[in-house]
């Protein structure tokens, strides 16, 4: 039985900050919570950042909801749905479900991960505290929940269903850093043992304990209503059968009105389960309030 179930609400994208005061929805600046990433948090396509989903402040409640579809070259597709609510600008909680279609490898399939999130701001302020060097820092957890398991990823040498990444994010506005216009930059690290996010289960013959694996990305808000940026971020290789290796983006994000944006991207997931150099694209949006 399905654990989270979504209709198509709206949409998934990639993070946007802008300084103008005519941005402000929710009484935070417009793009200030970031987007939603494959597992459901706030923060850019591929991995969470430290900032809090929603333009909710530090007396409010805002929120999301997100709808996303990727495909590669080897026709393999991705369609991820989901909400997050974000407490006060301190406490985040998401839930998503990703549907993965298996192309020819398995002719007709598709893999359900169900992803419940909570993410907690524990020191710093990304975009005000600007006469302080310190970064927005905020750690969380992603229960994920493979209902396919037994179906492709136990064949493949996978050793669990389900599974809890950890991780640390740090973010950090710039206003103005590069030529005049503002930067954005995170970091994480994770502590994980998915396969292809967990798609293809949890550990694996080669390896079945926690690591840490690092991600990286920047974003430059172009103007008001653009932004460009790239992400980098290491996975698990746990498998012997096929290897896994790190995911990396372009994305250029379109923010048409202040709770709305749209995301195009190219993606780089190199080798998925029996296919190698999977690049292709995701088309992804959301609502924030």
């Amino acid at each position: 039985m399905r654990l989270i179930h979504f209709k198509k609400s709206a949409i998934w994208l990639c993070f946007a900050l802008t300084t103008s005061t005519s941005a402000l929805a929710g009484d935070r600046l417009l793009g200030t919570g970031g987007v939603t990433q494959v597992e459901g948090a706030g923060g850019g396509g591929l991995m969470p950042w430290a900032l809090i989903t929603g333009y909710g402040t530090n007396q409010q409640i805002g929120g999301s909801a997100f709808y996303t579809h990727a495909e590669t070259k080897g026709d393999f597709k991705l369609r991820t749905t989901g909400i997050a609510l974000g407490f006060y600008n301190r406490v985040e909680v998401s839930a998503s479900q990703a549907r993965f279609g298996l192309s020819d490898t398995v002719p007709g399939e598709e893999i359900h991960l169900n992803t419940l999130g909570v993410k907690v701001r524990v020191l710093g302020d990304a975009i005000y505290d600007q006469d302080n060097w310190l970064p927005q820092v905020s750690v969380g957890a992603q229960y994920k929940y493979n209902e396919d398991y037994s179906f492709v990823p136990k064949l493949l040498g996978a050793q669990s269903r389900s599974g809890i990444d950890l991780y640390v994010a740090a973010s950090k506005l710039y206003l103005g850093a590069l030529n005049g216009y503002n930067l954005l930059l995170n970091a994480n690290l994770h502590a994980s043992k998915a396969n292809q996010f967990g798609l293809l289960g949890f550990g694996g013959d080669k390896h079945d304990q926690y690591r840490i694996y690092p991600a990286v990305s920047a974003a430059v808000m172009l103007s008001d209503n653009w932004l460009l940026g790239s992400e980098l971020r290491y996975k698990p290789d746990n498998l012997s059968v096929y290897k896994e290796n790190s995911a990396h983006d372009v994305f250029m994000t379109w923010f048409p009105h202040k709770n709305v944006s749209v995301t195009g991207a190219y993606i780089d997931l190199g080798t998925i389960a029996n296919k190698d150099n999977q690049t292709g694209w995701y088309l992804s949006g959301q609502i924030n309030y």
